[in-house]
């Protein structure tokens, strides 16, 4: 995943967070979906996949350094 911005709708910070989750009725359990969190947004954006049993976990953004 590249350096984007925030996941949260109308946020343009960039990404501190990787949010790895699955919808278990859409995907296999081999797919994992990542959105980006900016540090205000994180908590907001795992509760909200929590809610609804997409959550798989939440790591700090690392770029790519090839």
């Amino acid at each position: 995943m590249s350096q984007g911005k925030c996941s949260r709708a109308g946020c343009q910070a960039a990404t501190e967070y990787q949010i790895f989750w699955r919808n278990p009725r859409v995907h296999t359990a081999d797919r994992r979906k990542i959105w980006g969190a900016c540090k205000e947004h994180r908590e907001f954006l795992v509760d909200y996949l929590a809610a609804r049993n997409f959550y798989l976990e939440d790591k700090p953004f690392e770029t790519d350094h090839s």
